[in-house]
């Protein structure tokens, strides 16, 4: 983990379109190691959370940011019995917050599902995970190795968390 954060600290430019721009000029989520851009919570940390930023939590690297959202989806599921897109975004994205039917038309096109279809979200994470990221931050920079990095971090030993 240590190795992890010092190359997190190290990296000061992340690609983005096939091109090198510095990090400070990244979306917030990719800054923060938070690729859902998931606010920041009273109480414990999640694995791998370094603080926030007055909102939303940060990660030491992408992979637990990757890992926190991996949990919370399939908690959706496990503790609510959300199983549908729709279901899935409603409550990652409320329509307080954003066009919340715009995000479900766009995740469920990834998918290539209905909004409405029930699905396994643990079978979908990967997908689910890199079209949040394109939805929340305007791009998906992480290679399929690193989303499944954070989706083994979270499905290994899963326990409601």
């Amino acid at each position: 983990m240590k190795a992890v954060m010092t190359l997190a600290a190290v990296a000061a430019f992340i690609i983005l379109g096939g091109r090198k721009i510095a990090l400070s000029t990244a979306p917030r989520g990719l800054r923060n190691n938070n690729p859902g851009n998931i606010r920041e919570t009273t109480g414990s940390l999640w694995n791998g959370q370094t603080g926030t930023d007055g909102q939303f939590a940060i990660f030491g690297a992408p992979e637990y940011g990757i890992r926190a959202m991996s949990k919370l989806l399939m908690n959706y599921q496990a503790l609510y019995g959300i199983d549908t897109v729709r279901g899935l975004i409603n409550r990652w994205a409320p329509p307080n917050e954003n066009d919340t039917g715009a995000y479900v038309g766009h995740v469920a096109e990834s998918l290539g599902v209905h909004p409405d279809q029930t699905i396994e979200v643990a079978e979908h994470l990967p997908g689910l995970v890199a079209v949040i990221t394109r939805h929340e931050n305007g791009v998906q920079p992480y290679s399929d190795e690193l989303i499944n990095t954070g989706v083994a971090m979270a499905t290994e030993g899963y326990e409601n968390a």
